[in-house]
């Protein structure tokens, strides 16, 4: 038998030992991914911007993990930086970064205002180079690392109202791809997951407040059969990324969506 065969087992999908930095995970699709993590075995460090950590502590310590805070704004270049010096002495090592952290406005092209597209681009955009470029340090003197970037159905097409948002997530791949092919030489991997359509809290409203353009959603997905993804569905694929499975995947974008952007047209 070829030592491959031999070789191959379910602790390369394991995470003992590895440290997750994960923005935004108090809350959200973030809070998903923070849960993966610490059950595939990571503890956790997370940066936030809104106050209710409580939910997300009890949820990752239940699976025996550790997990940290730390709230400020990321569009700030001062609290970053305290992010990665927090982190390194919580756990002395950066091992994963997973760039969740987001925000949309939603307005029609000629009224949008410069503030809410600086807005959006700073934290969508800015942010996640920015963060992502301390965090390659850390991980460049480690020899290892996993950026995982959280791009969006619209880093592949546009929809009306969300020219800001479409524009960071369509520069989300672009950095994805580059910083693959800039950081691949230290052994560190950057990936991005391109979440569809997903039964959130958030997206709950659209359901309820304009239930056509559900529907017309929906019928767009072709694993969808009859409604929207559910989160569980983005765990396992986060958890692949982070892991030692992926160790020869970079640059990629997966989309976790259904089979929406298959037939988008």
């Amino acid at each position: 038998m070829e030592n491959y065969a031999k070789d191959f087992n379910m602790d390369l999908f394991r995470l003992d030992g590895k440290v997750a930095m994960i923005t935004g995970a108090n809350q959200g699709l973030g809070f998903a991914y923070a849960v993966a993590l610490a059950k595939a075995g990571a503890d956790i460090f997370i940066p936030h911007f809104t106050s209710d950590i409580a939910d997300v502590k009890a949820a990752v310590e239940a699976e025996g993990k550790k997990v940290a805070f730390l709230q400020g704004d990321l569009t700030k270049a001062d609290y970053r930086q305290a992010c990665v010096d927090e982190c390194m002495k919580a756990y002395g090592k950066i091992d994963i970064l997973i760039n969740n952290a987001g925000i949309n406005y939603a307005c029609a092209l000629p009224d949008f205002p410069d503030e809410k597209w600086a807005m959006v681009t700073d934290l969508q955009l800015d942010a996640v180079h920015y963060l992502s470029r301390l965090v390659a340090k850390v991980m460049i003197e480690q020899k290892s690392g996993k950026i995982i970037n959280i791009a969006s159905a619209l880093s592949f097409s546009a929809d009306l109202n969300a020219t800001a948002y479409t524009v960071a997530k369509h520069g989300i791949v672009g950095m994805t791809r580059s910083y693959a092919a800039e950081l691949g030489q230290y052994g560190i991997t950057c990936n991005a997951v391109a979440p569809g359509f997903f039964d959130s809290e958030m997206n709950r409203s659209i359901q309820e407040l304009r239930p056509e353009m559900y529907k017309m959603v929906s019928d767009k997905i072709p694993l969808s059969q009859g409604g929207w993804g559910k989160i569980a569905d983005l765990m396992g694929t986060i958890v692949f990324l982070a892991s030692p499975a992926s160790d020869y995947v970079t640059g990629v974008v997966i989309a976790v969506d259904g089979g929406f952007k298959a037939q988008m047209i």
